[in-house]
């Protein structure tokens, strides 16, 4: 399984906007748990006026362009169009996708790649509500909403997995590939698309549980319109899956 591992090269896109405050203590993470594994990492941001593409480039000085790839883009095009974005300069067997803002912390990565070898799972996704998971930083308010939002997601699609809305997955690359073309959400409901599309597809999705940690440092993206797009989502799975 180790010479497995050492085999595989594994990509990890990270959208970006206005993450300047988090995105080289993530990049350092990543590095510190993921020594022995051949990966790069694929920054896309979205024309961020914080000045988030100025410190990506210091990271790659650290690091090496072959390690940290900047590929940036013009203004905010959504997050779905950011994964699409990164996919096409991957070259890694693998992709994993994952925030930029430290809620999901790089020290799963290592779990995300066992539990891969182990069961030979087309995605492994994290999740929050399986035993070992859960939540930090957020007020009652926030996980009744989230709590709810899987709830009335799971009844209505039986998607197979207890944590659809969550964001922090490993792919094979041909799987992603697939999954996303047949995918037209945008932002927040985009994920609960990608894994409902793979599992009318048929393919092995594995589990991970994690703790989802609120943002330290800027502002939450998720507001009343994001709700509302889920919900116009939902009813849009509801009828075409």
């Amino acid at each position: 399984m180790a010479e497995e591992k050492e085999k595989n090269k594994y990509s990890i896109i990270i959208p970006t906007y206005n993450e300047r405050l988090n995105i080289a203590l993530i990049v350092y993470l990543i590095f510190k748990h993921l020594r022995d594994v051949d990966f790069e990492i694929i920054v896309v941001d979205d024309g961020s006026p914080d000045g988030t593409q100025e410190i990506v480039k210091q990271l790659q000085d650290l690091y090496g362009e072959d390690r940290i790839l900047l590929r940036a883009r013009a203004k905010k095009l959504g997050l779905g169009t950011a994964y699409i974005h990164g996919l096409k300069h991957a070259t890694g067997d693998f992709v994993v996708i994952m925030d930029a803002d430290l809620s999901h912390h790089p020290k799963y990565l290592p779990s995300f790649i066992k539990k891969q070898l182990e069961t030979n799972a087309s995605i492994v996704t994290g999740t929050r509500y399986v035993k070992g998971g859960g939540v930090h930083g957020w007020n009652l308010m926030r996980k009744l909403t989230s709590r709810g939002a899987n709830v009335l997601a799971h009844t209505l699609l039986w998607p197979g997995v207890s944590d659809l809305t969550g964001s922090f997955r490993l792919y094979k690359k041909s799987v992603l590939e697939d999954v996303i073309c047949s995918c037209v959400s945008k932002g927040y409901v985009f994920q609960m698309e990608m894994i409902v599309r793979a599992t009318r597809k048929g393919y092995h999705i594995e589990e991970v549980p994690i703790t989802f940690v609120d943002r330290v440092f800027g502002t939450s993206k998720l507001g009343g319109s994001e709700i509302v797009e889920y919900l116009k989502g939902l009813v849009y799975l509801l009828l075409t899956t």
